[in-house]
């Protein structure tokens, strides 16, 4: 029998996607032109993280979410895999459901963070599934309703078979 092993992915933001996405959204106003059907800008509130994953086949087991005040993280996978011609973000690349994560005024900060459960976890095994066909994936963090990115800490633990 094989023994468990748990492994804990941090979402770490890729600082250089982010900003060609940026620049993407500055050209298309600079120029007065519009988006691509379908394409999907990023919003100013928002930014891209990615999951490396050095071992593919996992399970997934919980999220572990902090956020410093209150407001609201929004997660959303993304089922592109990036290539270094960083082709557009099309809105039917983006997964469903989305990972919605919040703090409400008044919340003890030893409250733990309020999240749709089902949504989570039905997202949680999704990432694992794609885990078994990628090596990294792509995510949109959305910062609203007074979320500051620094305030933001997000993983996924995920069991492995050894």
């Amino acid at each position: 029998m094989g023994s468990e092993s748990v492994m804990e992915l941090e979402f770490t933001e890729d600082l250089q996607l982010t900003e060609v996405m940026r620049l993407r959204v500055q050209s298309l106003q600079q120029r007065g032109q519009k988006r691509q059907d379908g394409e999907r800008l990023l919003l100013p509130h928002e930014a891209v993280y990615r999951l490396d994953f050095t071992d593919q086949e996992l399970t997934f087991s919980h999220w572990n979410v902090t956020l410093t005040g209150t407001g609201r993280l929004s997660v959303t996978g993304i089922s592109q895999l990036w290539t270094p011609d960083l082709t557009n973000l099309m809105t039917r690349q983006l997964l469903e459901p989305t990972g919605q994560f919040w703090r409400t005024a008044g919340d003890p900060d030893d409250v733990p963070i309020k999240c749709l459960e089902a949504d989570i976890q039905e997202f949680g095994e999704r990432i694992a599934e794609l885990a078994k066909v990628r090596k990294v994936m792509y995510f949109l963090f959305a910062f609203k309703e007074g979320v500051e990115k620094d305030g933001v800490k997000c993983s996924v633990v995920f069991k492995r078979s050894a």
